[in-house]
C-alpha cells in the first residue's frame, strides 16, 4: 500500500502563485511514477504533470506548460506541484496518484490517491 496526502491547496488571486506537496509514505521503493490530476467541477479528471523519481523525467499537461513546475524530493517522499501565473480556469481539486499501469495520463492506471487539495483562483 501507498499512501498520499496532498496539501497547500487555497484561494489565490489570478496570476498568483502556489506549491502543492504530496506526501508519500508506506510501499513507496513499489512505485517509481507520480502524477498530478485535477478535477473542475462538472469536469472529468485530467492528467496535468507526472515525475520519474528515479531519473527524474517530467511530462506535463499543453494547458500548464511554461506555468507550472512538478519536482520531488527523494529524500522526504514528496512530490511538488509548483503552480504560477494561475488563471481562474486553474480552479479544481488537485489530486496526486501513484503506481500507473499503462498509460499514465489515464486516471484508471493508478492504484493509488491522494484525498484531494482544493485551489481556487479568483479573476
Amino acid at each position: 500500500q501507498v499512501q498520499l496526502v496532498e496539501s497547500g491547496g487555497g484561494l489565490v488571486q489570478a496570476g498568483g502563485s502556489l506549491r502543492l506537496p504530496c506526501a508519500a509514505s508506506g510501499r513507496t521503493f513499489s512505485t517509481d511514477f507520480t502524477g498530478w490530476f485535477r478535477q473542475a467541477p462538472r469536469k472529468e479528471r485530467e492528467f496535468v504533470a507526472g515525475i520519474r523519481w528515479t531519473a527524474g523525467n517530467t511530462v506535463s499537461a499543453d494547458s500548464v506548460k511554461g506555468r507550472f513546475t512538478i519536482y520531488r524530493d527523494n529524500a522526504k517522499n514528496t512530490m511538488y506541484l509548483q503552480m504560477n501565473s494561475l488563471k481562474p480556469e486553474d480552479t479544481a481539486v488537485y489530486y496526486c496518484a501513484a503506481q500507473p499501469s499503462g498509460n499514465i495520463y489515464y486516471t484508471g492506471a493508478y492504484d493509488y490517491w491522494g484525498q484531494g487539495t482544493q485551489v481556487t483562483v479568483s479573476s
